[in-house]
C-alpha cells in the first residue's frame, strides 16, 4: 500500500529521459558540403589539329613497256638503283629497225631526185608554152607531174621519220626519275609491242604523297570555326603535315595539305585528303601506313578541360560537373574536340569563367551543395585522406 506514492515519479521521470533523448537527437548537426577541386575555364590561344591514318602513295609512277617487238640484248640499270629521266634501261635488237630507216631514207631519196627532174621538165615547158611550142595540155601533165614529186617527198619524209621512231623505241629509256624495280625480263627475252606486262616500274619517291579520309563532319566544323574567325590560317595560307611513322617514330620532315576532294564519300562519309611530304631520305615507300597530322591554325579562345573531369553518359556523350554560382553542382552534357596534352579541346556547352569539378567527382550528385576549392589543394586533401583510410 505504501509503494504507491512512488509510481507517478517513476513516470515523470521516464518522460523527462525520452524528451532529453528527443532533443539530443534534433540537435545533430547537418553534414557540411563536400570538398570538391575545381578550375576556372579561361580562354587561351590552342594550335588545332586533326590526327588521321593514311597510306602514303608514289607522286609519280611510270610502268616501262616496249614499244617494238624484238629481242633484249641488254638491261642498261641496276635493279632498285635511282635512273635518270631519259636514261636508256633496255636495249632491243635494232637490225629490222635499222634496215627499214635505210630503206625509208632510200626512197626518200628517189622521190626528191624524181621532183628535180619534174621541175626542170615544168621550167622548160612554161617557156615553150610562150613560144606557142607546147600545148596546154603538155603543160598540164608536167605541173601535175611535179606536183606528184612533191607529194612523193612528203610521203617518204613521213616513211623516214616513223621508221626513225621505231629504231629509237629499240632504246628503251626511263621515262621519269626515279626508283627502278626489279627486271621482269632478263637478256635475250623477246619483248612484243604494246604488250601488257611491264618491263619494270619506275616510281618518283621525292616528294610523296600521303592520303588520309577526314570525315565530313570535322571537314564541316573546321571550315565554320574558319569562318567565325576561331581559328587562325598559317601566314602562308598553307595547312602543316607532320607524320607519325609505323612504329611511333616521328618523321622528320613536315609537309603541306596538296589538295582535298571535291566529292564526299557516301559509304564512308569521308573526303580523302592528300598531303605532299619531302622525302630526300627515300625513307617513306608507296603503300606505308602512317598517322598524319594536319595543323589547322590556332583557336584564341580556345577553352581547356582536364580528360579527368570528363565522364561520359551511356550513349558516350562527354559530360562535366559544373558549379555554379550558388556551389551547387550540376551534370552538363559538353562536345569536345582533340586531346591537348592532358586536357579536352571543348567545341560547346561551356563558356569561360565557369568553375568545372575537377577532383571528388565520386562524391557528388546533382543539385548537391559542394565547398569548391583550388585543384591542386584538393587532390592534395583527397590524398592524405586515402592514406589516412589505408593505415
Amino acid at each position: 500500500m505504501h509503494s504507491l506514492p512512488f509510481r507517478p515519479v517513476l513516470l515523470s521521470a521516464v518522460a523527462l529521459l525520452a524528451l532529453s533523448g528527443c532533443n539530443r537527437k534534433a540537435a545533430t548537426p547537418a553534414m557540411p558540403p563536400q570538398q570538391v577541386g575545381v578550375i576556372t575555364l579561361h580562354a587561351q590561344s590552342v594550335n588545332v589539329h586533326t590526327v588521321l591514318p593514311g597510306r602514303t602513295d608514289a607522286y609519280e609512277i611510270a610502268q616501262v613497256r616496249p614499244q617494238v617487238t624484238g629481242v633484249i640484248q641488254k638491261r642498261l640499270f641496276t635493279e632498285g638503283a635511282d635512273v635518270q629521266a631519259g636514261q636508256q634501261l633496255y636495249q632491243i635488237d635494232p637490225s629490222r629497225y635499222q634496215a627499214a630507216y635505210d630503206t625509208a631514207r632510200g626512197q626518200l631519196a628517189q622521190a626528191e631526185a624524181a621532183e628535180v627532174t619534174a621541175r626542170a621538165k615544168l621550167q622548160r615547158y612554161k617557156s615553150l608554152l610562150q613560144a606557142h611550142a607546147v600545148s596546154h595540155q603538155d603543160y598540164d601533165d608536167a605541173l601535175a607531174t611535179e606536183k606528184e614529186a612533191q607529194g612523193q617527198i612528203l610521203t617518204a619524209k613521213g616513211q623516214v621519220e616513223n621508221a626513225q621512231v621505231d629504231l629509237g623505241y629499240t632504246r628503251m629509256n626511263s621515262p621519269i626519275t626515279g626508283r627502278i624495280s626489279r627486271s621482269i625480263i632478263t637478256v635475250g627475252a623477246l619483248v612484243t609491242a604494246n604488250q601488257t606486262d611491264n618491263t619494270a616500274v619506275v616510281t618518283r619517291l621525292d616528294p610523296i604523297y600521303v592520303d588520309v579520309n577526314l570525315p565530313a563532319i570535322t571537314l564541316l566544323r573546321l571550315k565554320r570555326e574558319m569562318a567565325e574567325g576561331r581559328i587562325t590560317r598559317q601566314a602562308n595560307g598553307e595547312v602543316p603535315v607532320t607524320l607519325t611513322l609505323e612504329d611511333g617514330s616521328t618523321y622528320e620532315h613536315t609537309g603541306r595539305m596538296a589538295l582535298s576532294e571535291v566529292n564526299v564519300d557516301t559509304s564512308t562519309a569521308s573526303v580523302v585528303v592528300r598531303a605532299l611530304m619531302p622525302n630526300p631520305d627515300k625513307l617513306l615507300l608507296p603503300g606505308m601506313y602512317v598517322h598524319a597530322q594536319l595543323d589547322e591554325g590556332a583557336d584564341p579562345n580556345g577553352l581547356l578541360v582536364p580528360q579527368q573531369a570528363v565522364s561520359r553518359n551511356t550513349h558516350g556523350d562527354p559530360q562535366v560537373w559544373v558549379v555554379k554560382a550558388d556551389d551547387t553542382v550540376e551534370l552538363r552534357q559538353i562536345q569536345i574536340g582533340q586531346a591537348v596534352g592532358t586536357d579536352w579541346l571543348v567545341t560547346g556547352g561551356l563558356k569561360a569563367g565557369e568553375r568545372i569539378v575537377t577532383v571528388g567527382l565520386q562524391k557528388i550528385k546533382p543539385g548537391a551543395k559542394v565547398k569548391p576549392t583550388d585543384d591542386a589543394a584538393a587532390q592534395a586533401a583527397s590524398d592524405a585522406s586515402s592514406q589516412n583510410k589505408g593505415q
